[in-house]
């Protein structure tokens, strides 16, 4: 595969995710904020705009400020808006590997952009999160029913992996700096789908080791740091079929080997007790991942060194 297709196809995994969970952390951040009257506005959105990695921004903050930067802004990459959109410019330069329903999917939900923003001024931006939400879902779903499980689904998925476990540990990173009360892990556990199959698994029992635990370490969770760490584990394996004797190929699958081993063999109690630091390895871990996979499988561009000819 070429590697200028397999990059593409990496960034929209990446950038789909990416809007659906800042969706989904905006989302949990506005309904704390509606839930408890004695919230902080000011700190609390400080506190989220850390969360999500964006500094040098001047007060006055508020939420409809950051629904501005994180939500709407169309020349933010890590915005919903900008997420979608880079997702679909990535999907135009790989129209030969996607399928028509995919891009169809992408190319409607970006001219549908402009509509969902009023819908945001008319019905409110849990109107439009959930929009978003609803168009990522269809999006992985046709990339499940329509794409051979071939070398590019394969770097699709990796990339919406990553992605997960870097919005995960941040959605998760919002409940540390609330200070972990009980409803805010009821609240973060509704904006990962997981509720109701938590209540399963755990008989209705909500305290901070459940749920830590559950969305940390639980393998059959999708949404699960543990189960997308395997996922991002089991493609880069594919990838590199031919493994040798000793070891992994790849430093990609190193870094990735050794934050699920990490997260694998800490008990629920340690990873509550470290959840801070925990979090923020797995942020280094996507980062890190990330520059090892661009090394291995992506183009790389070099300065070009003009050289003149030497006149005879």
């Amino acid at each position: 595969m070429l590697s200028r297709i397999a990059e593409s196809l990496y960034w929209i995994g990446r950038y789909v995710e990416r809007a659906e969970d800042t969706a989904r952390i905006l989302d949990v951040h506005l309904h704390r904020m509606l839930a408890d009257p004695w919230v902080d506005e000011e700190t609390a959105c400080r506190s989220l705009l850390g969360v999500m990695g964006v500094s040098n921004v001047e007060r006055p903050f508020s939420a409809a400020r950051v629904v501005g930067l994180l939500g709407l802004d169309e020349s933010n990459p890590s915005s919903v808006v900008g997420a979608l959109a880079a997702a679909r410019e990535n999907a135009r330069g790989a129209r030969e590997t996607v399928s028509s329903e995919m891009w169809e999917t992408l190319n409607a939900t970006w001219h549908g952009l402009p509509d969902a923003r009023r819908r945001v001024e008319q019905q409110g931006v849990h109107a439009f999160f959930r929009w978003v939400r609803e168009r990522c879902a269809v999006m992985a779903g046709l990339t499940d029913a329509t794409m051979s499980r071939d070398e590019g689904w394969l770097f699709l998925v990796l990339g919406r992996s990553i992605e997960r476990v870097d919005m995960t540990a941040r959605l998760l990173s919002t409940h540390v700096r609330a200070g972990g009360s009980i409803p805010s892990w009821l609240t973060l556990l509704r904006s990962c789908g997981a509720w109701e199959t938590y209540l399963r698994t755990y008989r209705g029992s909500l305290d901070d080791r459940h749920a830590a635990e559950f969305l940390l370490l639980d393998r059959l969770f999708p949404r699960s740091v543990f189960a997308a760490l395997s996922a991002a584990e089991s493609c880069l394996a594919e990838l590199e079929p031919d493994q040798g004797r000793a070891g992994v190929a790849t430093d990609a699958q190193r870094i990735v080997g050794r934050s699920r081993t990490n997260l694998e063999f800490r008990g629920a109690d340690e990873l509550i007790a470290d959840l801070a630091a925990v979090l923020d390895g797995l942020e280094r871990t996507c980062s890190q991942v990330n520059d090892a996979v661009s090394r291995r499988y992506f183009r790389q561009t070099s300065a070009v060194m003009w050289v003149s000819e030497a006149v005879a």
